[in-house]
């Protein structure tokens, strides 16, 4: 049974398994709540009706909650994908963020709360070889379905900290966009750039709904300045940089 040091207190959720086909996890998945209080995502995380849990909950005091035993497989991510791996709960750590989320108001995160998130990732790091990129937003790894934690999260933050990857954003400017509908080889270009990365991106040459939802998810964390699903200059620019700067094997898994 492993826990973490730093969390005040142990809720135990029933909602877990075994890991499956991996020796530990290689991977941080970041979450919002999408909840009015952390006390009400607890509640939830612990109903076993609710079939989804996490491994830590992080209040907005800086508070931290441990909810599953890190060798055990929570149930955070649901249907996702990264970098080719498809169970991601079962090569994963869930760390949910208690903020409201996009409907219910959206409110900056404390710094108290990104200061406990930073501190126990850098505890998780300890114990598993997690390589940067495999330090990702719920929204990452399931683009169709989910938004979390969202354009506000302080990925810059932790990255200046030793925690996940990130390159600085290219200034938004005027000039040719790719978009949905639009075709061709820089589309083609485009999906493979964030195959390559890590996301889930079937390979063509159309600018489908699935391209949008993988650049928006992409905008959300590596250049929040503008999330609207478009490619433009500012977007390629920031991908072909993070692309460029990941000079780890596509098939990293410090956990196997």
């Amino acid at each position: 049974m492993i826990r973490s040091a730093l969390a005040q207190s142990f809720i135990p959720s029933p909602n877990i398994e075994t890991r499956q086909g991996v020796h530990g996890p290689d991977m941080i998945v970041l979450h919002y709540t999408g909840m009015e209080s952390a006390a009400a995502a607890c509640n939830w995380l612990c109903n076993p009706a609710s079939r989804v849990s996490c491994h830590y909950l992080v209040e907005e005091d800086g508070t931290i909650i441990q909810m599953v035993q890190e060798d055990m497989r929570a149930w955070h991510a649901g249907a996702s994908s990264w970098r080719g791996e498809t169970d991601i709960n079962s090569r994963s750590i869930g760390i949910e963020i208690q903020n409201p989320g996009h409907a219910l108001g959206y409110p900056d995160f404390p710094v108290a709360q990104i200061d406990a998130v930073i501190a126990l990732c850098r505890d998780i790091f300890t114990r598993y070889n997690i390589c940067p990129c495999n330090v990702v937003a719920h929204s990452d790894v399931a683009p169709s379905r989910k938004i979390d934690p969202g354009e506000k999260f302080g990925w810059e933050r932790l990255h200046r900290q030793g925690i996940g990857h990130w390159v600085k954003p290219a200034s938004i400017m005027e000039g040719p966009v790719l978009q949905l509908g639009d075709r061709g080889e820089a589309i083609a270009e485009l999906q493979s750039l964030l195959s390559r990365y890590g996301y889930e991106m079937p390979q063509g040459r159309e600018f489908d709904l699935a391209t949008q939802n993988v650049v928006t998810a992409f905008q959300r964390h590596f250049r929040p300045a503008r999330v609207d699903g478009i490619a433009d200059r500012s977007t390629v620019d920031t991908l072909k940089r993070l692309v460029a700067a990941n000079v780890l094997s596509p098939l990293a898994r410090g956990g196997d």
